[in-house]
Order: C-alpha cells, then structure tokens, then sequence
C-alpha cells in the first residue's frame, strides 16, 4: 500500500540523506585532519604519479648531502636511503704536498727488492724530512694504500710494468709497499740491469712483471761498441719484446719519456720521416713531441686490435691500461756538481710552474689517451686511463737521490766530481704516491673507492 502522506516522507528521506553526508563529510575531515596532523610527511602520491611531475632535464647532484638530524631514522618510510656511489674520477692533478707524521709504508731493511741506486736511506743521505709528505688533490682524497686490497683486487691475475727506467722505479715501490703484507717470489729474469723480471706473491697468485721498453714502439738502442750513437725508433711498429705476451696481462702501466730526448732517426715502415739532433745527417730534424704521442697512440691502437673485444659485456679476458705520464727531472747546474738536486722540502703551490718540456710532453700523452678513451669505449673489455703525476713530480725536488745513488759519497770528503741523479726516485719516497693513486683508480673502477685515510 502506499504511503498516507508522500511529502512527508519525502521530507523524511530529505533529512536523514542530508545527515548521511553531513557524518560523511564529518568523518572524512576527521580523517584528513588526523593523517596531516600525525603524519605530514607520509607521500600523497605514488613514485608513478610523482614522476609525470618531473621535469625531463632535471640534474641529478651525485654529491653527498649533508646529514639532517630530521631525516637519520625516518618513522614513517620504508624505503632506504640510496648508498652514495663514488665518483668513478678524480682530478689528481692540483693539489699540495702536506705534512704527514705517519711517513712511510717500509724502508730500505724491511723491502729487499729496492735497486741500489733509489736506497737512499741506506745509501748514507741525512736528512729524512722528504719522507713525510703526503699529496693532497684539491677535489678529492687519496686513501693510503693497503697492499692486501692491491693483491685482492688482481688475484690470479698479471701486471706488467712496461717502459722505461721510470717504469721500473715505480714497479720497485710497487713491490716494496706489496711485500709488507706478502713476499714477492723473484721467478723469471733475462737480461742485464733487471730489465726483464717478474716477481708472483704467492698469497693471491698475482704476477708483477717489468718489461723494459723505453720507447714502447720497436727501437734499436744507440750502440756503446762503435755502432750508431743515436736511436732508430719505428713507429708503425709495437716492440714485440713486451708485446706478444700481451694476451697473458690483466693490467699493463706504460711509462716512457725521457729516453726520446736522445738523438735518434724516426721510421715509418722502411721511410725515415725524419730525426732529433741529428747534425751531419741528411735528414729533417723534427723534433721529438710529435713522435712522442705517435709511440703511444701506436701502442694503444695495438692493445684494442689484440685485446679489445665487442663480444659480450662481462670483463672476462678483460684489461685494463694505465698510462703514467712524464716526470720531470730537477737538475740545478752541473750534474756532477755538489748541490745539483739539493732541496729538502715539496715546492709549494705557485713557487714553480709547469712549462716548456715537461708541459709538452704531458700534454701530448694527455691528448692521445683522450682520444683513445674514447675509442675504447667500443669494447667490453677493456679500460684506459692516463696517471697523470706530472705536476706533482714536480713540485717534489727533494725527493731524488742526488750524490746518494752510491753509498756514502762524501765519507772521503767532497771530491771535484760528484755524480747525481736528479731523475729518479728515492725509496721509499714520493713516487709511492703514484701506486697510491693507481690503487685508487683501481677502486673507482670497481667502485669500491672507500675514503678510509
């Protein structure tokens, strides 16, 4: 039947609909009031929805922020903070020597792989103030090295050590920070003055060699038997002495330099392009710059034809390539002079500049492992990178033999002629720094840098 009085119900219905919403709209406040109240930071939108409201060119800042006591244990998200990923570079190049009181990793008792002419403290020299520097990059930080993370990282694996007198004035600290965690093994040596030797530390199986190739390209030495007295360097050619062992290196570090101010003929094939110093020969003297990155972007082109490989994207049969750049030499004067390298404290920044030789020849290097990086990008396997210690090499002329490259050269008193050696390191020394930044390189590879001091 149907109702006596229908606007009556419909009033009825009008009221309790009217005090449905009027709870509804009550309780929805009270909702939202309670959730903002108590949670005002709870996300409103889902990570989906957020990102249409993105902007397409935003810049991501990979810098660490600074911890924020609001945000150290958040009570309301579930989602982890993001590890802060290092940076895989460094601009090591400007920075300053500052003063370390640690000093050290070994000397000349605890390492017995030191040649005799780096030993210095064994060799009599007096003062030891150049053993307590430590270089400090201005944008970043070089951890100090821990020979058990060297041996870790190239377990099973070879580094080879390929250039010249620097080359193995490197490997030689090289062996003596490894050998305070583990003894290296002498296990292969040919040739005179330890040019060709390879040392395994048992402990991680890890191979060290030094292959001596002070062009790196394929020479012919000048001769001291009456033969000619400059250099034949052909620089379409890789030096086969190191290079055909090239499929059994994990790593290779190349060091050249100094051997290219010597008078020499350059090659292409069987056409002589022309010479440096060079008087009495009919040929163009053209310097040596251009050769110079000519010898290392022919050994770098070699390395990506025999090593480089598309296939895949794992690093097995991987290598990786450090290019060490030159350092320069400090000579004051006469090299067999008293005084002809006698400083006993780093330059500080602005008290020398970087010019002339040393500039170029850093420059050149620089250039070509540029170019080359970017061609090596094209492979799987294989990682370049140049070392570059030119600048702070230079900064630290105290830190060569001198007269102490022999054994206590003034016991007898100071005699007319006294032979220095201004080019190469003491060991221990500042040309620990260069593993230590190698070693970082490393890290930032595997980006395992850890900025443990």
């Amino acid at each position: 039947m149907g109702s006596a009085n229908p606007l009556k119900d419909y009033q009825s219905s009008f009221l309790m609909r009217n005090k449905l919403i009027s709870w509804t709209l009550f309780t929805l406040l009270s909702i939202a009031f309670i959730r903002f109240y108590f949670y005002p930071y709870f996300p409103l939108l889902s990570s989906q929805t957020q990102d249409q409201f993105l902007p397409t060119n935003s810049i991501l800042i990979t810098s660490t922020p600074s911890p924020s006591p609001y945000t150290s244990s958040p009570p309301y998200s579930q989602e982890k903070e993001k590890p802060h990923v290092e940076s895989t570079t460094c601009d090591y190049t400007n920075g300053e020597w500052v003063h370390d009181k640690q000093g050290p990793m070994y000397n000349g008792t605890s390492c017995g792989t030191i040649k005799k002419g780096r030993d210095c403290m064994g060799h009599g020299r007096p003062d030891t103030g150049y053993l307590y520097w430590r270089w400090k990059p201005n944008e970043c930080k070089v951890p100090r090295f821990e020979p058990n993370i060297f041996l870790d990282m190239l377990k099973n694996k070879h580094v080879a050590f390929v250039g010249d007198s620097m080359a193995r004035n490197q490997l030689e600290s090289l062996l003596c920070m490894l050998s305070t965690f583990s003894a290296p093994n002498l296990v292969y040596k040919d040739g005179e003055d330890d040019k060709f030797r390879r040392w395994n530390f048992h402990s991680h199986n890890v191979n060290v060699s030094i292959y001596w190739s002070p062009f790196l390209v394929k020479g012919i030495e000048k001769s001291t038997n009456g033969g000619p007295d400059y250099n034949r360097l052909f620089l379409d050619s890789v030096d086969e002495r190191w290079a055909s062992d090239l499929g059994t290196i994990d790593m290779l570090v190349l060091s050249i330099g100094h051997w290219f101010l010597h008078p020499a003929v350059y090659f292409d094939g069987d056409k002589i392009l022309g010479c440096h110093v060079c008087t009495g020969m009919n040929y163009t003297d053209i310097g040596f710059y251009g050769v110079y990155g000519k010898a290392i972007d022919t050994t770098l082109k070699a390395v990506m034809k025999r090593r480089g490989s598309r296939v895949g994207s794992d690093r097995n049969g991987s290598i990786d390539v450090i290019v060490t750049t030159f350092t320069p030499a400090h000579f004051e004067g006469e090299w067999d002079k008293l005084g002809a390298c006698s400083k006993i404290k780093p330059y500080k920044e602005g008290e020398i500049e970087l010019i002339n030789m040393d500039a170029e020849m850093r420059k050149s290097e620089l250039d070509i492992v540029k170019v080359a990086k970017k061609k090596a990008k094209r492979f799987k396997n294989l990682r370049l990178e140049a070392l570059d210690v030119t600048k702070l090499s230079l900064m630290r002329p105290d830190g060569h033999p001198g007269p102490y490259m022999y054994p206590y050269p003034f016991a007898n008193g100071v005699g007319d002629h006294v032979q220095n050696d201004c080019v190469h390191w003491c060991l221990p020394g500042p040309i620990d720094t260069w593993n230590e930044i190698l070693l970082d390189v490393m890290r930032r590879w595997s980006g395992k840098s850890n900025r443990v001091e």
